[in-house]
């Protein structure tokens, strides 16, 4: 399979089986899309018949010249040859085997608090409560979720575990707590914790950000960029806004951080499609790290991404784009968490044919030890698959995540971008169509769009 497109003067042709990327001029850009054309999908040529070369050279001679066309097509080829394009797609017949995979959890979400002290429009947790009661999970409740995380790990020896809510920090104690057991236990099963958390930073201080910089792996600090952008959608409860508060808190752990992971996160919807600015804006607050998702909501909702945004935001990631190679080319770079991109290893295979490994590698705890497939499914009765004291009993929903794969969704089968994205998010497929292998259109034409804004600054900063 071909993918092929052209962003900021440059002319970029994929072949997604192999994942090679090939940055190219007009005349082998051009004569690739003609062969594209007449070469099967299914078929792996060992080099281009005749009659396509004939083809090529008799639509693009006239425009280029025939001895710049038969330098195009030496080079396809060489690449053909060396198996860099028009490969066969070999993942396929992979994927018949992963429902007979060992279930290996390797990572929980633990909801340390349904509760939050601010009031996010767009928040899908209902301010923290998740369809339910506030509540703070005890230091009992967590200690269970990091005994079953153990018991269920297999051999892995690095597990992972993130501090969410709600905001976490209302439940500080615990928080530290957990810390100190799971670190008591590493020895002992030969285990290596890796703590994370997600704030909204009210309640930082100092003795929280010592802890945090001796203990978390990484640090997600919650704003949505300039001022007037994050106090509107991101208020405490009487209505006053959050910036002015959490910005000199972000800046100062950022800096006490002193190079260890952390990022600023923040959401953008239909009141900031000019979100590139809120980008620059982290940058200029000196932050490193960022990104900044589009808000997932159903269409009735006003501040919803609908279809109709979607030419403007595509604008605004190219115009971004830009600015972030301008910015790297002067020595002023910052990252970019959707400009990230590997073209030389990648995931392994098992995720980049299925994902987050929600609902198998990956599951959310609830205050009251209730486990679900990831934080998303918190509170939707039909997804909750077990508890803390029983592990996980609901083994036929399990199955059907682990099925949850880029070969079981029809708009992802033969979609250029299924080996970067995985197929998306279940939980948006389910809240947007009733079913987990279905696909959030909006979210996937953005997404591409990324996809596709990562590969071109690939190509321009290797120019240099």
């Amino acid at each position: 399979m071909i993918h092929q497109y052209m962003n900021n003067g440059f002319h970029i042709v994929m072949d997604v089986n192999s994942g090679s990327v090939h940055s190219v001029d007009p005349v082998m850009y051009e004569a690739v899309e003609i062969a594209s054309a007449m070469v099967p999908d299914m078929e792996e040529p060992e080099a281009l018949k005749k009659e396509v070369e004939e083809a090529v050279l008799d639509r693009l001679s006239p425009k280029y010249g025939e001895s710049e066309v038969r330098e195009a097509l030496e080079e396809i080829q060489y690449l053909i040859q060396a198996g860099e394009l028009f490969t066969k797609d070999t993942y396929h017949d992979y994927i018949i085997d992963f429902k007979k995979r060992e279930t290996v959890v390797k990572a929980l979400c633990l909801h340390i608090a349904h509760d939050c002290n601010l009031a996010c429009r767009y928040c899908f947790a209902e301010e923290g409560e998740y369809h339910g009661r506030r509540a703070l999970m005890s230091f009992e409740v967590g200690k269970k979720a990091l005994d079953f995380l153990i018991a269920n790990s297999g051999n892995r020896r690095n597990l992972e575990v993130d501090f969410f809510g709600g905001e976490p920090l209302m439940n500080w104690e615990v928080v530290k707590q957990l810390v100190a057991y799971g670190r008591s236990k590493e020895a002992e099963y030969n285990k290596n914790f890796r703590f994370t958390m997600t704030t909204n930073g009210v309640l930082l201080n100092d003795e929280i950000m010592e802890f945090c910089n001796r203990e978390m792996s990484n640090v997600v600090l919650s704003l949505d960029g300039r001022k007037e952008v994050n106090d509107k959608m991101r208020p405490f409860r009487n209505g006053k806004g959050s910036y002015d508060l959490i910005v000199p808190k972000f800046q100062k752990f950022a800096e006490l951080r002193e190079g260890k992971d952390h990022y600023i996160r923040g959401t953008f919807t239909r009141n900031n499609m000019d979100f590139a600015k809120d980008v620059l804006e982290f940058a200029d607050l000196g932050f490193s790290s960022m990104s900044i998702e589009p808000v997932v909501a159903q269409p009735e909702e006003e501040y919803a991404i609908r279809e109709e945004d979607l030419s403007r935001i595509m604008d605004e990631y190219d115009k971004l784009a830009v600015e972030y190679i301008k910015r790297q080319k002067e020595g002023k770079g910052f990252n970019f968490f959707h400009f990230n991109i590997d073209l030389t290893q990648g995931p392994c295979v098992a995720k980049r044919l299925s994902g987050c490994g929600s609902g198998t590698e990956y599951l959310a705890v609830t205050p009251w030890g209730d486990l679900y497939p990831c934080h998303q499914f918190v509170g939707e009765e039909e997804f909750l698959m077990g508890n803390v004291d029983t592990g996980v009993t609901k083994t036929d929903l399990r199955d059907e995540f682990k099925l949850c794969n880029v070969y079981a969704k029809d708009k992802c089968r033969d979609c250029f971008a299924r080996f970067y994205c995985s197929g998306g998010c279940a939980a948006n497929s389910y809240n947007f169509h009733g079913k987990l292998t279905d696909a959030y259109d909006i979210g996937c034409e953005m997404q591409k769009k990324r996809i596709e804004c990562a590969i071109m600054i690939k190509a321009a900063m290797a120019e240099d």
